[in-house]
């Protein structure tokens, strides 16, 4: 009896060992499978896009608004204002006037959409002469295009046309929705609990000459880097006042859009500023019959900007603020790929975060030089 029992177990455990042996043999050889898979790096590729773009532009943008609006929230915790609640007063007062600008600018800038069709067919006109000197060049290429061109008579093609506005919008909506919702609910937190992240990494820190150092770098960075947005944001704000009354009272509609539209498109180095003056230059001809008395108002704008990039931002931001005009373009480009005109807006305040870090870590002080 004793040895049929002795008997089963020992065939229990020999059929359980089998059967692990099976489980491991089949995993083995699903593992073997899928390294011999082509590795896709094109689909890898594109997940990391999408982290890049839907994810950490959230992050980072409010990273650094939270840098800028942290001076205020600390303001009202010395008056005796809870952080959680100035947090909470901060973010409706910025979303309050965010609406409020966008329902007062919304009006004229439909009004400049709705009739750009026939503005652009008037702009044609009055820019006639300057398009006659070039007709002949127009015409031969016209004559190399017919003869390149396939005869498209004996052809029939079928096109679906979609507003490409429409289509944008249906598109990214959802997607600017959620990167929107995540944006707030993280600058909430980073403003509510001021120091908590700080406090975290103090104590990982084993030595207490590293926890000083940390404490005191980080202190640093987050001065500098709030000095810098806070400036760069009172300068432009100057700025499209300054253009935007001007031009209001040289005779230009909607000078209250107009300086919005400087003050924004000045967080752009350079590109911002060619947009902006080419779309005045628009604006003032489509306003004006006189091409002459029109182009005073570019000028205006060009006169302002030449003023405040040449003089007053190196005068009031110092030297350990400036940054390389080379390395400026470059950021441009590349976050301008990454997350399009959000990308091109943070491209420089991200250089000068990381120019003020690099300025703080001894092995990288080369690098910040080069930045400046």
């Amino acid at each position: 009896m004793g040895s049929n029992e002795e008997e089963a177990k020992l065939s229990g455990e020999g059929n359980d060992e089998s059967e692990s042996e099976q489980v491991t043999a089949r995993a083995r050889l699903r593992i073997a499978e899928l390294l011999e898979r082509p590795f896709d790096i094109r689909s890898l590729a594109l997940t990391g896009l999408f982290i890049l773009r839907s994810v950490l532009l959230p992050i980072v943008l409010a990273l650094l608004l939270s840098y800028l609006l942290r001076p205020i929230v600390r303001g009202l915790a010395r008056i005796k204002i809870p952080t959680l609640l100035g947090a909470a007063l901060i973010l409706v007062t910025l979303l309050a006037a965010i609406t409020l600008g966008i329902s007062a600018l919304a009006t004229p800038a439909a009004g400049w959409l709705a009739k750009a069709p026939d503005g652009l067919r008037e702009l044609e006109y009055k820019l006639l002469p300057m398009k006659r000197s070039m007709a002949e060049v127009a015409k031969a290429s016209g004559e190399i295009e017919k003869i390149a061109t396939p005869d498209s008579g004996s052809k029939m093609a079928v096109e679906v046309k979609r507003h490409p506005i429409t289509e944008t919008l249906y598109v990214r909506t959802p997607e600017f929705v959620t990167s929107s919702v995540l944006l707030l609910i993280l600058l909430y937190f980073l403003l509510a609990y001021d120091g908590v992240f700080i406090g975290k990494l103090i104590k990982l820190l084993p030595a207490l000459s590293d926890k000083k150092r940390a404490v005191s770098i980080a202190q640093e960075i987050e001065s500098q880097v709030s000095r810098y947005l806070f400036t760069v944001t009172i300068i432009n704000c100057c700025l499209g006042l300054a253009v935007g009354t001007t031009v209001g009272l040289l005779g230009l509609r909607n000078p209250v859009m107009w300086g919005a539209l400087v003050a924004i498109l000045n967080f752009v180095p350079y590109l911002g500023a060619l947009t902006g003056i080419i779309c005045m230059t628009i604006g003032a001809v489509l306003s004006f019959d006189s091409v002459g008395y029109a182009l005073i108002f570019p000028a205006v704008y060009l006169g302002f900007g030449t003023l405040e990039g040449n003089f007053i931002t190196p005068w009031v931001m110092g030297r350990s603020l400036t940054l390389n005009p080379v390395i400026i373009l470059l950021s441009l480009v590349f976050w301008g790929w990454m997350w399009g005109i959000a990308g091109v807006i943070l491209a420089v305040p991200i250089l000068a975060a990381f120019k003020i870090f690099c300025a703080h870590i001894k092995p990288m002080e080369p690098l910040a030089e080069f930045l400046s």
